[in-house]
């Protein structure tokens, strides 16, 4: 079939199918972009010629776009992705901060960004950064550390195999990230003989590796010998939909079990066995259970240091670790015996093997009287008369507007935290925080991509000022396709939660408020008089602005009844902090200072330094065949 190769990849892309469990469905959602003279011509024309094949979304920031990739694919369990596509040049680098995003959270999205003549014809081109060692760089090599496949369509011949490889890495649950393809804009329109088979649907087998059963054997032995089991659910029990087998899992064994950021939502916020989150931004009962616990079972977490509260979370002198992973990455983190498999499958095989066994009971009661201490304090945030108000309250106002089926979705600041904290997750897709790369500006585009991806749930999206003077362009989009989102816009005039940051290693602050320059020349005049509230109404958002608690709760009522995407903005105080987590993160602090508050935080820091262990210690599933 004779094609252009911009035509050939939007035909093919069109035509690729994923099946897990028998579900069979398209993998591209559509393609979001911005057309420039690297991409207009080749996949431009493709995308008008075939427009009833992929769908095409105008957007209007190439990093957003990809956070709301981002966005509708986790919400689909990585099931479905889309496309994006730029120009060459400053379109093109915009896309590796959505990249890195994708990457570090291990979310599948194709990138398609122009790049450079192939045939050199006509160098240097618009936009392009001339390398003096080499003529076969572009700016698009920016994008090779933060994409887990990258390939340069030199030639056209060589489509085929770019497009299948491509395929490869988005479907595969161990691999998935970021692809990208750059296309150069004269290959993009040069014409080409491809064999008919390309186009064929063609259907990816998301594959449920199972554990090895001597492992699994091993894990159940551990267990039956550990006096205080503890399990981690991470995001890999999310998207392998295991968590109704976790659920009767601990709901027979009695085993506790601790969320990280991504598995949040493992189990309901009020299941029997729920600690709540863990780490640096966890639950005083769930980081008070994990201290004590001579067994870890980590299962589809990462292990960021967040999670680990910088490697001082555990603190048994003889604590095993075990990780549960489908990603050899993942499953060889903090000297864990490694079982590299489908959460799901994993999980079953263990219930199996612990059929009849049970925690000890005054362990499971423990574990219950810390998780209902814990929902007693944030119960308590939750009422906190305060104004303007303190942000756990806000947090409490929209939990107690919400349904079960809603999302919130957050990304940066103090938000994340908090959230982690303090929200009482009642369904497995309803807490949706990006903090692998925290990345601000992710909150409103990712929740356009959470609604898209399911239209029936009601999505509110917390972004502080900080993150939305950032990013706020995609409101646009939204208004543009009928979306309709809830932003709750938090202004507390600075970048609050490095603001307290700060004051924790002695910086007092410095940078992080805002404000005019005062008569010294420093940043500490009156607050910068900004209106977002207006700023949300012209990108053609519905602005409410509640100036009081009981307010903000009467503008969620009216924000839920709304059908167009809503803005509600209040001002909060940032100084009123959430309950503490009884856990600690590595920050370190300047060694030598003149400033006072920075040597006593100093002295803080090693002192707290002290908690900070290793886990070396071989934690083998397998006895050694032969004598060391």
């Amino acid at each position: 079939m004779r094609l252009t190769v911009a035509q050939a990849t939007i035909r093919f892309l069109s035509a690729q199918y994923v099946q897990r469990d028998g579900e069979r469905h398209r993998f591209f959602a559509g393609c979001m972009g911005i057309f420039g003279h690297g991409n207009v011509a080749g996949l431009g024309q493709a995308l008008l010629e075939h427009r009833d094949e992929l769908r095409y979304y105008v957007v209007r920031n190439e990093q957003s776009m990809v956070h709301t990739a981002v966005g509708y694919a986790k919400m689909k369990d990585r099931l479905e992705a889309f496309v994006c596509t730029t120009s060459v040049g400053p379109g093109a680098t915009n896309l590796v901060t959505g990249a890195a995003v994708a990457t570090t959270n291990r979310i599948p999205v194709l990138l398609l960004p122009g790049d450079v003549f192939a045939t050199r014809r006509a160098n240097p081109v618009l936009q392009e950064l001339e390398d003096a060692s080499s003529m076969d760089v572009s700016v698009n090599d920016c994008l090779r550390p933060v994409s887990k496949y990258f390939d340069r369509v030199w030639r056209a011949e060589q489509l085929p195999q770019a497009l299948l490889q491509a395929m490869r890495v988005l479907t595969d649950p161990a691999e998935t990230g970021a692809v990208t393809l750059a296309m150069p804009e004269d290959v993009q329109t040069e014409a080409f003989d491809f064999p008919d088979e390309l186009f064929v649907e063609r259907t990816w087998t998301i594959r449920r590796p199972l554990p090895d059963r001597g492992s699994v054997e091993a894990l159940a032995a551990l267990v039956r010998g550990s006096e205080r089991p503890l399990i981690v659910a991470g995001g890999g029990v999310i998207y392998s939909g295991a968590t109704q087998v976790l659920s009767a899992l601990a709901l027979a064994t009695g085993i506790p079990v601790a969320e990280t950021q991504a598995g949040k939502g493992s189990l309901r916020y009020d299941h029997p066995a729920s600690l709540g989150s863990i780490g640096a931004t966890g639950s005083t009962a769930a980081n008070a259970v994990a201290r004590e616990a001579d067994l870890v079972i980590g299962v589809g977490t990462r292990w960021s240091d967040f999670t680990t509260a910088s490697f001082s979370v555990f603190q048994h002198p003889d604590v095993r670790i075990v990780n549960v992973n489908v990603t050899t990455l993942d499953a060889h983190k903090m000297s864990g015996a490694a079982i590299v498999a489908d959460a799901r499958e994993a999980l079953d095989a263990l219930r199996d093997q612990l059929a009849g066994w049970r925690v000890a009971p005054d362990y499971e009661a423990r574990c219950r009287a810390e998780a209902a201490a814990w929902d007693a304090i944030v119960e308590e945030a939750y009422q906190v008369h305060h104004e303007p108000p303190a942000q756990s309250a806000l947090i409490g106002a929209v939990e107690a507007s919400s349904t079960d089926r809603d999302v919130i979705v957050a990304a940066a600041g103090s938000l994340p935290g908090d959230l982690h904290k303090l929200w009482r997750t009642r369904d497995p897709k309803g807490y949706h925080v990006e903090y692998a790369f925290s990345c601000m500006g992710y909150e409103i585009a990712a929740g356009l991509g959470v609604k898209m991806a399911d239209p029936s749930r009601e999505v509110y999206v917390f972004v502080g000022d900080g993150s939305y003077l950032m990013m706020n362009s995609e409101l646009v989009t939204a208004v543009q396709e009928g979306v309709k989102i809830i932003v709750v816009l938090i202004v507390n005039h600075g970048y609050q939660s490095i603001g307290s940051l700060s004051e924790s290693v002695g910086v007092e602050r410095f940078g992080t408020r805002y404000r005019l320059r005062d008569a010294s020349g420093q940043l500490g005049g009156d607050k910068i008089p900004f209106d977002l509230a207006t700023n949300a109404e012209s990108l053609g958002a519905m602005v409410l602005r509640p100036s009081s608690l009981s307010e903000f709760r009467d503008a969620l009522a009216t924000a839920r009844a709304s059908e167009v995407t809503t803005v509600v903005c209040i001002e909060n105080d940032p100084l009123v902090s959430a309950p503490d987590s009884e856990s600690w993160w590595d920050v370190p602090v300047a060694e030598v200072s003149t400033l006072a508050s920075t040597a006593a935080a100093l002295a803080r820091y090693q002192e707290d330094r002290r908690v900070q262990r290793h886990y070396l210690r071989p934690s083998m599933l397998d006895a050694p065949t032969t004598p060391a």
